[in-house]
């Protein structure tokens, strides 16, 4: 009976290899602002501070992209379980690009005065609206479509789009920094990358509308009578629990994540006395490898199941987190790299097995806005903040000490959550209700 359906069907690795692309251009798209942001941003938009409170405000923007997340991930979510997966993926597709390209085209302060932050803190706001409609949506066509033994593997993919989309920004930024001198990186270079994201963005656009829609949602349409009228007060209603669960699970994921990749570029220009280049290779490095161990560690999810492996990299994260920051002001290269490599190594020991084990927590009616509203919201009081906390304690303290615990502290909390948290591995998605 499935093989007649699965006959018609998008074969699963386009699928997969659809949300990999689109969600890789999605997050260089996210990513290429937070770089810019440690790198740029400061000199051109609030040129009237000193370095790290120019930093602090660009920063400020940066976090704004993740107020606005949720928003776009409780809009995305009310129609993606409503209409289906697919065309709300095409349209975050398309927001995202435009604001990201218009970013590129934007005046600096020296040219229209306060207009210019104003400007990009709106167009950071459309890029956060549009990327927390993208990652329910990606990782969802991954895991319907997929298999229940080897679901962690699959709905990793569109994850490993993260660390792909960080190292695509970040090596076209280091590119642009490597071939040109301070003055003309700052004049135009910067705004290079920015406007690249066009040609990303089609084809990321012409990949994803070769995808059929999730035939789990479509075989929901059939059998309910009715989809959810307004599906996250449902799941508010109905799965609270695996709400908190699921919030719990990102806490120490993402602010640890925003760490590795936004401020440990901040740390290693204005603190350690680096270069640009030193430290975007660095990043490009771990990045690399992060890429590939995403999947094999969702892999061993499916094999030994995602509490174990989840849990590892959360206090293994927390552990090494008091090690990292010696390592990033030894002034080695060899220990910058190390530094960034085991971090986001043990953030994809939490990354890779995240997409399978939040979206079995919620039945399929309601799971779009279900996996949304749990990504999501977390991005707000972890994400946004992360940066501009750890520059905090950093100007606060003159020590790199406070900061590793604040971010071990919340790796904790996501270790402690994936213990609290039913062994999904192997789970029938269908059986969810």
């Amino acid at each position: 009976m499935a093989d007649s359906k699965t006959e018609d069907r998008t074969p699963l690795r386009r699928v997969v290899m659809a949300s990999l692309i689109g969600t890789t251009v999605e997050w260089y798209d996210f990513f290429l602002y937070g770089s810019a942001a440690a790198l740029v941003f400061n000199k051109l938009f609030f040129p009237e501070f000193d370095p790290l409170t120019g930093t602090l405000l660009a920063f400020a923007t940066y976090a704004l992209g993740f107020v606005a997340r949720p928003v776009g991930g409780i809009v995305f979510g009310h129609f993606g379980d409503r209409i289906g997966r697919k065309r709300l993926l095409m349209l975050s597709l398309v927001m995202m690009g435009i604001a990201t390209v218009l970013i590129g085209l934007l005046p600096t302060y020296a040219a229209i005065g306060v207009w210019a932050p104003v400007a990009l803190i709106a167009l950071r706001l459309i890029q956060g609206f549009a990327v927390g409609g993208e990652w329910g949506g990606a990782v969802l066509m991954a895991a319907e479509h997929g298999d229940d033994a080897r679901r962690g593997f699959w709905a990793s993919w569109p994850q490993a789009g993260v660390p792909a989309g960080n190292l695509l920004a970040a090596a076209v930024l280091a590119i642009m920094a490597a071939v040109q001198s301070e003055a003309d990186f700052l004049e135009w270079g910067w705004r290079v990358p920015f406007v690249l994201s066009a040609l990303l963005v089609v084809v990321g656009w012409y990949i994803r509308n070769r995808v059929s829609e999730s035939p789990m949602f479509e075989a929901e349409v059939v059998a309910a009578e009715a989809p959810a009228k307004v599906p996250a007060m449902e799941v508010l209603r109905e799965r609270p629990r695996a709400l908190v669960l699921g919030a719990g699970l990102r806490i120490g994921e993402n602010i640890s994540y925003y760490i590795l990749t936004v401020f440990s570029l901040t740390y290693l220009v204005d603190v350690s006395k680096e270069s640009r280049s030193v430290a975007l290779n660095a990043l490009l490095i771990g990045a690399a490898v992060q890429f590939f161990a995403i999947p094999l560690l969702a892999l061993l999810s499916d094999r030994i199941g995602r509490r174990p492996v989840y849990a590892a990299g959360a206090f293994g994260l927390a552990a090494w987190c008091f090690v990292m920051f010696g390592l990033l002001g030894s002034g080695s290269n060899a220990s910058i790299i190390l530094a960034l490599v085991v971090g986001l190594v043990l953030h994809g020991a939490m990354y890779g097995p995240q997409a399978a084990f939040i979206t079995e927590l919620f039945p399929t009616r309601i799971r779009y806005s279900g996996v949304s509203l749990a990504y999501q919201l977390t991005s707000i009081v972890a994400g946004s903040f992360a940066p501009i906390i750890a520059l905090w304690l950093y100007k606060t303290y003159g020590s790199a000490t406070p900061v590793a615990v604040y971010v071990g502290a919340a790796c904790v909390i996501s270790g402690v959550s994936a213990l609290l948290a039913r062994e999904t591995r192997g789970l029938e998605l269908e059986a969810i209700r």
